[in-house]
């Protein structure tokens, strides 16, 4: 068997479902199990009502779910006609019920938990797993809907749980596998889950990835697809260098070193759990399904290119702690990542001398609180406006000179922080962030120029 997820552009109406459809029915030999993300901009609209009723902005919460309500009621009319959108109609409109009835009661209570945004962000992905399900029968294929909640299990983590994956493989075994033995497709919703007691929860913007790869690493699938709006995985950003071009394979180590540092195609957490089990992914666009997309799997081939992929990750602030004081101190370093910690604000790159530590964070509103925290042990400066490039391939740990013949490209740039070796496969630096659209094309044309033809299309 196989999972299929298919991002929010590609189920963000009648006609991009039907293209789904027609997708999934050229599989139905490999027992697909379909994951489909929120119809695109559905979860935003969702946040926004819930603030709006948090704030006590009964008025406003509602008619976002209204707006909402008639987009879902169009986009299933459009699919099923009206006969069958006349027995669908009653289970759309008892999910509506439930979110109006939730919104009138944050604004009642005047408060907006992580419990409750949950509950709210979860309707996008229980909607669309609805009516995508519900189009797949209209279209002449055997289909079941499955609520992810009753599947995929987390902890209690609300907006950013953690699946259990024994409790989540358990329960995928119970309630999806005899369905597919049936010649059944199966479509579940991305993004959501449940804690063991039942409480709805999300594992955090962009999980729905995620989700298609703990499905599909619970269930054992030959392989995972991810389906967006681009031809797959790319050299760089093309909106930033026009001349990049389609990774034909790449290795699951290089894809995750990519997503987390500002590749926007792939969740972070993707490949996890597919690592876990070897199961290769491969990123495929719905709008373009004749096109081979990238296949991402634990070892690929040797690349003739030093780099696979040239990402950026804007939005950077670096804070410097400097503590002559502590020369050479026992238990610096970790109470520097204490802080950190206590203020839940993750580290991208580290560099350390014996009297003082430069780390990158994304900028965000924590980070005075933070300073005045480390301002404790040490001096403390933070400067914003920074970006991290990073520069990806296996072939780094086997090239001598490779930072030499990067940075000679740069001699005009200011290089803030230098970081090569941690992962053996990524050397990284800082930059101002109004600089990356000019180093990457740069340093896309000096190491992109000539092209690997088993590597890259």
């Amino acid at each position: 068997m196989i999972v299929m997820k298919f991002g929010g552009t590609s189920v963000q109406d009648a006609q991009a479902i039907t293209r789904v459809a027609a997708i999934v029915k050229g599989r139905l030999a490999q027992k697909p199990v379909v994951v489909v993300s929120a119809m695109a901009k559905v979860t935003d609209q969702l946040l926004n009502m819930a603030r709006a009723a948090g704030a006590g902005d009964r008025k406003t919460a509602l008619k976002l779910c209204r707006s909402l309500q008639e987009r879902h009621y169009n986009t299933a009319g459009e699919l099923l006609g009206t006969a069958l959108f006349t027995q669908f109609h009653s289970d759309l409109g008892a999910d509506f019920e439930e979110l109006d009835e939730l919104l009138r009661g944050i604004v009642a209570i005047g408060e907006l938990t992580p419990r409750t945004t949950d509950h709210v962000a979860a309707f996008g992905e229980r909607l669309s797993s609805r009516i995508v399900a519900a189009a797949f029968s209209a279209l002449g294929m055997e289909s079941s809907h499955v609520d992810s909640r009753d599947c995929v299990v987390t902890d209690n983590n609300y907006m950013r749980a953690a699946p259990l994956f024994e409790e989540t493989n358990e329960r995928l075994r119970e309630r999806v596998k005899p369905l597919l033995e049936e010649g059944r497709v199966v479509v579940m919703g991305g993004f959501i889950g449940a804690t063991k007691a039942g409480v709805t929860t999300t594992i955090g913007r962009g999980g729905s990835d995620y989700s298609g790869a703990i499905i599909g690493a619970g269930l054992d699938a030959e392989r995972i697809e991810i389906w967006t709006d681009v031809d797959g995985m790319m050299t760089t950003d093309p909106n930033v260098c026009t001349d990049a071009r389609r990774i034909k394979v790449i290795s699951f180590d290089e894809a995750a070193e990519l997503a987390y540092f500002g590749a926007k195609v792939l969740h972070p957490a993707t490949v996890l759990p597919a690592v876990q089990k070897n199961i290769p992914v491969y990123v495929l666009n719905s709008r373009n399904p004749s096109c081979e997309g990238t296949r991402i799997t634990a070892r690929a081939p040797h690349c003739k290119n030093y780099f696979k992929a040239i990402a950026a990750k804007k939005r950077i602030t670096i804070v410097d702690v400097a503590a002559p004081r502590m020369l050479l101190a026992h238990g610096f370093l970790k109470a520097i990542f204490e802080a950190f910690d206590r203020h839940q604000i993750p580290v991208d790159v580290v560099s350390t001398s014996e009297v003082s530590v430069s780390l990158t964070v994304d900028s965000n509103e924590s980070i005075p609180a933070l300073a005045a925290d480390l301002a404790k042990l040490a001096d403390v400066k933070y400067e914003g406006r920074k970006a991290i490039v990073c520069l990806v391939g296996e072939s780094i740990r086997d090239t001598p000179g490779i930072a030499a013949r990067v940075f000679s490209e740069l001699l005009d740039v200011n290089i803030r922080m230098i970081s090569q070796g941690a992962s053996e496969i990524n050397l990284t630096f800082v930059i101002e962030e109004d600089k990356v659209p000019e180093v990457i094309r740069r340093l896309h044309k000096a190491f992109f120029s000539e092209l690997d033809p088993e590597v890259f299309a």
